[in-house]
């Protein structure tokens, strides 16, 4: 077989790949750094004291205090991940997870692009194609569909 011979069959194969399959591992993937992030400032239910001096000292955000900023930002680290896992309303968290990235990389860790820009990619092809088939979305919406009835 030749060189495109095989380059040919490896694309088939690859398109063969669900989407709902690639939609449910980006989900996970951004997820699960967007969580462990979150329980890094928890100890159980409450926050911990040095997310509070984390965020006076090194996460600098404009427009709101330390401590609305700590509160915000570990709420969100918890809220949309967790709604990604499940699949529900995936591409408004994804959304917010993209603004979290964005105030990330312009005020916090600028150098970081690299890391950012992954993220954003994920997030961005969440939002671009949505959460795929297996994700409570899906069953939302496609139940919400009209029914037509055919008359006989």
């Amino acid at each position: 077989m030749s060189f495109a011979g095989l380059l040919d069959r490896g694309c088939k194969f690859a398109e063969q790949i669900p989407f709902s399959l690639t939609a449910v591992v980006t989900r996970f993937a951004v997820a699960s750094v967007f969580w462990r992030s979150g329980q890094t400032k928890v100890s159980g239910f409450h926050l911990r004291e040095e997310t509070f001096v984390l965020f006076r000292e090194e996460y600098k955000v404009p427009l709101l205090s330390p401590e609305t900023a700590a509160y915000v930002a570990t709420a969100a680290e918890h809220l949309f991940p967790l709604l990604l896992f499940v699949g529900l309303a995936s591409r408004l968290s994804a959304l917010g997870l993209l603004g979290m990235t964005a105030v990330i990389e312009i005020f916090v860790y600028p150098g970081a692009w690299s890391e950012h820009a992954l993220w954003a990619a994920l997030l961005l092809s969440i939002i671009a194609r949505g959460p795929g088939a297996i994700s409570l979305d899906h069953l939302i919406w496609t139940q919400r569909q009209p029914r037509i009835a055919f008359a006989r």
